[in-house]
């Protein structure tokens, strides 16, 4: 949905050394909250699908940043590259996969235009990344391209909806009481409906298989105080995301995640 408001995506480049850090909001938020539901949900999907035995593992992380997933990625047996626009990031993906002994490929670009051949990776990911961009279409597009036949798309999103603008938007960045986050950090008009994903998706080829939501366990109020905790620097971002215990669900109405196929 077209908006006039652009994210900040600058931030990438500003903290850019930051992806690791125990307790950066941004980052802290995507490392402790929701990293630990989706990637447990794509093993599970790739074990379901019976990808893992067939040796299929050439994957692409599309928006990698720090290289959360990635590194997720590749412990669990795959040949991973990821790329990502911001050039302060990729260095710290790079640095933090050495040090951890891992081997993935990072490479700097955009999910607009991917270096890469037709049909060369076995999957792609693409997470907390559509929300930011300013072209979908163009990105679902050229994920489509390089995916080969068969191959399956993961990804992670958030809802265009009421419960999404208040918490994400007013919760997490506005409300001076319990904000965390940078201004434009995410604009609400650029979230993505489910209906619209499905459609853009088909466009390009894919066919969507499941849909899945990232939901706290914590009721509405109580989950309020824990951020309130969180603002007065009484508990950290990591004991934060461990009081509210996200986890998998039906209800999609904030963050979703789900895949596809080609």
């Amino acid at each position: 949905m077209p908006s006039e408001q652009r994210v900040d995506n600058d931030l990438y480049r500003r903290l850019g050394r930051a992806w690791w850090d125990d307790d950066v909001g941004e980052f802290s938020t995507l490392r402790f909250w929701i990293n630990p539901v989706r990637f447990g949900y794509f093993e599970r999907v790739l074990r379901r699908e019976k990808f893992l035995a067939r040796g299929q593992r050439r994957l692409l992380d599309v928006g990698c940043g720090g290289g959360i997933l990635a590194e997720d990625f590749a412990r669990a047996g795959f040949e991973v590259t990821g790329i990502d626009p911001a050039p302060e990031t990729i260095d710290t993906a790079r640095a933090h996969a050495a040090a951890s002994g891992l081997r993935i490929e990072y490479r700097i670009g955009s999910g607009e235009q991917l270096p890469f051949a037709e049909a060369f990776f076995d999957h792609v990911a693409c997470c907390d990344v559509l929300e930011h961009v300013d072209d979908v279409d163009r990105v679902i597009g050229e994920i489509a391209r390089v995916l080969r036949p068969g191959g399956l798309f993961f990804y992670d999103t958030i809802n265009r909806t009421l419960i999404s603008k208040i918490a994400v938007i007013k919760v997490m960045q506005e409300w001076p009481f319990t904000a965390f986050a940078a201004p434009n950090s995410h604009v609400w008009e650029k979230f993505i409906r489910p209906a619209e994903l499905v459609a853009l998706l088909k466009r390009h080829g894919l066919e969507q298989r499941e849909m899945r939501g990232i939901v706290s366990r914590r009721n509405r109020i109580g989950a309020l105080l824990e951020f309130r905790r969180r603002r007065q620097g009484k508990i950290t971002f990591q004991e934060l995301g461990r009081r509210l215990a996200f986890q998998e669900s039906d209800h999609l109405e904030c963050s979703y995640m789900g895949y596809a196929t080609k």
